[in-house]
């Protein structure tokens, strides 16, 4: 080595030993001290916790001969749905050339989008349901912006592989619980095997926002003597909080606030706003509150009177995500009516489906049936494609993921449920479940039938079912 650089090189070997101790160079002489090392955190764009999911393989795949409900409200008798590379190449009738593809014939069987779930708790309150995996509501303040459900989820619950065997759900977003006025952001999964929640995350899903009105937070925080514990009281505590979100947005040398920081998103319109609440005009006054803030509601959760104001929350581009008959299990879900789905329909309103139940996530194909008859009864006829919209489309529409998925259109993810008869029937069940064109469950095979790590070695569990 050059002797000058040996020289140099200890020189400033030297230099860094003596700034170490403070006693080399003096204020003024930066060259004599070495710089201190900075540290930062992922910013919010950076995206900390990205999604990690890849497809699994799949083959170029045509179903031919099925009646097709496209999930936009469409339907084709003996049609055909091609795909390959994952996406959706064409949808169509008999003339659609199959070459190249491997083909399934369809005849007396049904084909629809992978069905959707906008409310799910899997993963946060996963089976076996003990206290150890009670991991819904962080219930300690009635707003916790600064959580996120997917810091919950454990992808290990054997609700996901029941949810696609049984429902053919291919998506599902999981939202803290609703103990509090915020209970935190959302995140939205793909219904497949993955040792990590980032594994499952959508890839370019928005985050959403819980928030609660009624009486789940006046009850939580009444019953410890503290605000909110009335309506009223949960309307104020919104609204300090989001003024004071609004202070945090505009002010540039704000501290960051993990909690401020969704709430700026959801002001900014990134962040989906998906709130349960029953009564008519509760409903009526957060959409007020939006308005006065500047936020959107996406979605209202459960709205067991949505029916009563049908064209307020058409005129506002609020979808209604809905249970089809439960009702009456307390105060607020006393005027919940089995035709509230209906009665959205005909007032032009966006209805969807949801489950907030483990149970209901594996049949929404029965529970929209549900709904769908309650307002034939009524006199209200809504066509079978328009009801496989309320469990596929418009959930997707409120999730802000219909751009990729929710109905079977050209170029989008190739999401895909096979019935063995109609799925508005109690009888059918899904044969075949496709995620971005790869074949993830197939009742024919039983190699073709996630199972939880979890399950594996239970006694009645495991590989048998």
């Amino acid at each position: 080595m050059n002797s000058k650089v040996l020289i140099a090189a200890a020189s400033a070997f030297a230099l860094a030993g003596c700034a170490t101790t403070g006693s080399a160079g003096t204020a003024g002489d930066s060259a004599s001290v070495e710089e201190a090392p900075r540290f930062a955190a992922k910013t919010e764009a950076e995206g900390p916790f990205p999604s990690t999911y890849s497809a699994y393989p799949g083959v170029a795949t045509a179903l031919v001969g099925a009646t097709v409900f496209d999930g936009a409200g469409n339907r084709i008798d003996g049609g055909t749905v091609l795909f390959r590379d994952g996406k959706v190449v064409a949808v169509g009738g008999s003339d659609l050339s199959t070459e190249g593809y491997r083909v399934i014939d369809g005849t007396g069987k049904f084909v629809t989008p992978g069905i959707i779930d906008i409310h799910s708790h899997l993963g946060d309150y996963p089976n076996p349901s003990v206290q150890a995996h009670n991991d819904g509501n962080e219930a300690t303040s009635p707003t916790t912006p600064d959580v996120w459900a997917e810091h919950s989820v454990w992808p290990q619950d054997p609700g996901f592989s029941r949810a696609m065997a049984n429902g053919g759900i291919t998506a599902l977003q999981i939202l803290p619980g609703s103990a509090n006025l915020m209970g935190g952001r959302s995140v939205t999964l793909k219904n497949v095997p993955s040792r990590t929640v980032q594994g499952m995350k959508f890839p370019g899903a928005p985050y959403g926002f819980k928030m609660a009105c009624g009486e789940n937070p006046k009850r939580v925080y009444g019953g410890r003597g503290r605000k909110p514990s009335t309506r009223m009281g949960n309307f104020a505590v919104n609204r300090q909080t989001w003024y004071d979100a609004i202070n945090y947005a505009n002010d540039e040398d704000a501290k960051r606030d993990l909690g401020k920081e969704t709430l700026k998103g959801v002001l900014e319109g990134e962040i989906l706003v998906h709130n349960h609440c029953y009564r008519a005009d509760e409903m009526a006054l957060v959409m007020d509150m939006a308005k006065e803030v500047g936020y959107k509601v996406s979605a209202f959760h459960h709205a067991v009177e949505s029916y009563k104001i049908g064209d307020l929350l058409r005129e506002n581009g609020v979808c209604s995500a809905i249970w089809a008959d439960w009702y009456g299990f307390k105060m607020e879900a006393y005027d919940g009516i089995m035709e509230n789905a209906a009665l959205l329909q005909q007032a032009g309103a966006c209805v969807v489906i949801h489950s907030d139940s483990e149970n209901d996530i594996q049949r929404l194909n029965q529970e929209a049936a549900k709904a769908q008859a309650a307002g034939a009864r009524m006199g209200i006829e809504i066509s079978d494609a328009t009801t496989i919209g309320w469990i596929t489309l418009n959930a997707a529409k409120a999730m802000g993921i219909d751009d990729m998925t929710g109905s079977l259109e050209e170029g989008k993810m190739a999401d895909v449920v096979l019935w063995n008869g109609d799925p508005l029937s109690v009888y059918s069940r899904p044969e075949k479940v496709w995620i971005d064109g790869a074949l993830m469950f197939d009742a024919m095979d039983p190699k073709r039938r996630p199972v939880s790590d979890f399950e594996l070695g239970q006694p009645g569990e495991g590989d048998v079912k």
